[in-house]
C-alpha cells in the first residue's frame, strides 16, 4: 500500500493504492471533507485524475455540504450543556448524590444523577444506554408503520452508533442497522431512515425506481433529509470514522 498527495481540480487528493483493489473508489471524509481516492496499483496517475475530475462536481456537492454542516462542541456530560432528545434541545443537569445512576426528563431539562467523583466517561456511557434506551422503544413502532406502509419485512433490526451514516441494509440477511444518532433527531426522521433502508429491500442500488418507491412511501422525505443535513452533529475528531464513511457513489470504474 502506498499512499500520496496530488492535487486535482484545485483540490488536495489522498491517493492510496493498493494491490489487492480492482476497482477505485472515492471518499468525502467527515468532519472536514477530506478527499480519498482507493485505486488498484497499477491504474496511472492520468487515469484517476480524469476519473476524479469527471466526478468533482458530486466530490464537491457532498464536501460543501459537510464542512458546512454545524457540530457540537466536545460533550464533557456537565450541567449547563444542551442535548438533542427527539428533535428538541434539552439544558443538563448534574446532581451528584447517592450510589446509584438515574436519569429523569423534565419539559426543559434531562437530570443525570450520579454518584460523587463519577468520571466523564461513565457519564457519557450512562447517556449513551439512556438514549439506547430511548431509541428501542420507539423504533419498535415505527417499524411497525414503515413495514405495514411498505410491504416489506426486515429480518431484523439492530443499533449502532455510526458516524457518517444514518442507516445501512445487509440485502442478503435482511438486517438493517439503525443510528444510535437519529434519537436527537425529530422522529419524521427516523421513518424517513426506516422506510429508505426497507426500500433498499425491494431495489438494491440508488436507482430512479429506488427514488420513486421512498417517494410513494415517504412523501415528506425532502423535509426529513433536510433536518438531517442541517441540525448539528455531534463532535467528531478528524480521522475519527466507521466502517460506513460517507462514499460518493459511484460505479466500478474497472
Amino acid at each position: 500500500m502506498r499512499n500520496e498527495e496530488v492535487i486535482i481540480g484545485g483540490l488536495p487528493i489522498e491517493v492510496i493504492r493498493n494491490n489487492k483493489l480492482k476497482n477505485l473508489y472515492i471518499r468525502v471524509n467527515p468532519p472536514k471533507g477530506n478527499v480519498t481516492v482507493n485505486t488498484p496499483t497499477e491504474l496511472s496517475d492520468e487515469d484517476i485524475r480524469l476519473y476524479v475530475l469527471k466526478k468533482l462536481p458530486e466530490i464537491t456537492k457532498v464536501r460543501d455540504r459537510m464542512i458546512s454542516q454545524n457540530r457540537q462542541s466536545r460533550r464533557e456530560y456537565v450541567s449547563g450543556e444542551s442535548y438533542y432528545l427527539w428533535g428538541k434541545p434539552y439544558r443538563l443537569q448534574v446532581v451528584y448524590e447517592g450510589t446509584k445512576h438515574n436519569i429523569a426528563k423534565t419539559p426543559m431539562k434531562i437530570i443525570l444523577t450520579v454518584p460523587e467523583k463519577t468520571d466523564v466517561q461513565t457519564r457519557e456511557r450512562i447517556f449513551t444506554e439512556w438514549y439506547r434506551k430511548e431509541l428501542r422503544r420507539v423504533l419498535e413502532s415505527v417499524i411497525v408503520g414503515c413495514e405495514k406502509k411498505t410491504g416489506v419485512h426486515a429480518n431484523e433490526f439492530r443499533i449502532k452508533n455510526m458516524k457518517t451514516r444514518w442507516g445501512t441494509c445487509n440485502i442478503e440477511e435482511r438486517r438493517i442497522w439503525i443510528n444510535l444518532q437519529l434519537v436527537k433527531k425529530p422522529i419524521e426522521c427516523l421513518e424517513y431512515v426506516v422506510i429508505h433502508e426497507l426500500v433498499h429491500l425491494l431495489e438494491k442500488n440508488h436507482t430512479h425506481r429506488f427514488h420513486a418507491l421512498v417517494e410513494k412511501f415517504c412523501p415528506t422525505w425532502r423535509e426529513a433529509k433536510k433536518l438531517l443535513n442541517t441540525m448539528p452533529l455531534d463532535f467528531m475528531e478528524k480521522g475519527e470514522t466507521d466502517t460506513n464513511d460517507e462514499q460518493i457513489d459511484i460505479d466500478r470504474y474497472l
